[in-house]
């Protein structure tokens, strides 16, 4: 594909398209949903997350690091709060009974984030799954947002690597290059966010809808996504600072925080989701429902009625 003028004109023509698109899907009342949905899930998700990593690293440093770019995303008061949820949520002693309830009940509580976002996103490409499997359909996406909890978990093992080992080298190229150094390593540390970043939204976009989707047509929508994630992070962190949100609700203040925040990163990933979409189809893409799954047509009638036809028609058939 030839980066010319044309393409340009045509890329502008996307981002029209998937704005109109978006504003039409109502998007960001199901960001609203997501951001709700993630004050019940977010510290059992963390928790499991925190868990499965410690199979290969240590708690502590695991736990630093999570409390570290949590802080630096939601500040200080947030993350404090995000902490203690962790800790409460915790799995502790007890019976073998109340230990597997505990166990249960943390993963479906986990696996509800990324069953929202699948059906957001499933909204947005129009597809549905077959009402004949909805039992199937409800464990296969518990297992596979199980298995995104599971990414997430490796994602973070591979940063806490990559940071120690970025740490160590800095630290001996510091006598060798001490006013260059610690450029090189915020470049690094900012390429490395960008790909771990592009990574999962490619991951969420692949993986998560019930369609078959090329992994080209992927790519160029998670890097898109990544992008706006980068600097909407920046520009949310800059209204949560200066317009002192979490201050104003008081007691509440970290929570409207949270929720503020998981509100403009999903409305940010379901507009990349719109941007994929649309981006497919100029450029000769394609986006097909998998086999447990069918395309859903909305259709709009403009109707003069004296009385709204009935919405279920089935409740009177027994009259």
């Amino acid at each position: 594909m030839k980066l010319n003028k044309q393409y340009f004109k045509d890329l502008w023509k996307v981002l029209v398209c998937s704005a109109n698109a978006f504003v039409s899907d109502k998007a960001l009342k199901m960001s609203a949903s997501l951001a709700y949905s993630t004050i019940f899930s977010l510290s059992p998700l963390l928790v499991i997350v925190i868990s499965l990593a410690t199979l290969f690293y240590e708690r502590e440093a695991i736990q630093g690091t999570l409390f570290k770019e949590i802080n630096g995303l939601v500040g200080n008061d947030a993350a404090l709060q995000i902490q203690q949820l962790i800790e409460k949520s915790s799995i502790g002693g007890g019976s073998v009974i109340s230990l597997t309830i505990s166990i249960f009940v943390l993963i479906l509580g986990a696996t509800a984030i990324f069953t929202e976002i699948q059906d957001s996103l499933n909204t947005i490409w129009r597809v549905r799954p077959k009402p004949k499997k909805g039992f199937q359909k409800f464990l296969l996406n518990r297992v596979l947002s199980f298995s995104m909890i599971i990414g997430l978990g490796f994602l973070l093992i591979a940063s806490l690597l990559i940071n120690g080992a970025v740490a160590f080298i800095s630290e001996r190229l510091s006598h060798y290059l001490p006013h260059t150094t610690a450029v090189l390593v915020l470049v690094f540390n900012v390429v490395l966010t960008f790909t771990i970043v592009s990574t999962l939204f490619a991951i969420i976009f692949k993986f998560l809808p019930d369609v078959k989707i090329a992994w080209k047509n992927v790519r160029t929508g998670a890097i898109a996504t990544a992008l706006l994630f980068m600097l909407g992070r920046y520009i949310i962190g800059l209204y949560l600072t200066t317009t002192g949100t979490g201050s104003t609700f008081g007691a509440a203040g970290s929570v409207i925080v949270i929720l503020t925040w998981v509100y403009y990163t999903a409305a940010i990933l379901y507009f990349g989701a719109e941007f994929t979409q649309v981006y497919a189809e100029k450029f000769g893409g394609k986006i097909e429902p998998a086999e447990y799954a069918v395309y859903v047509q909305q259709i709009e009638k403009e109707k003069d009625v004296a009385v709204l036809p009935l919405q279920n028609p089935d409740i009177k058939k027994d009259d």
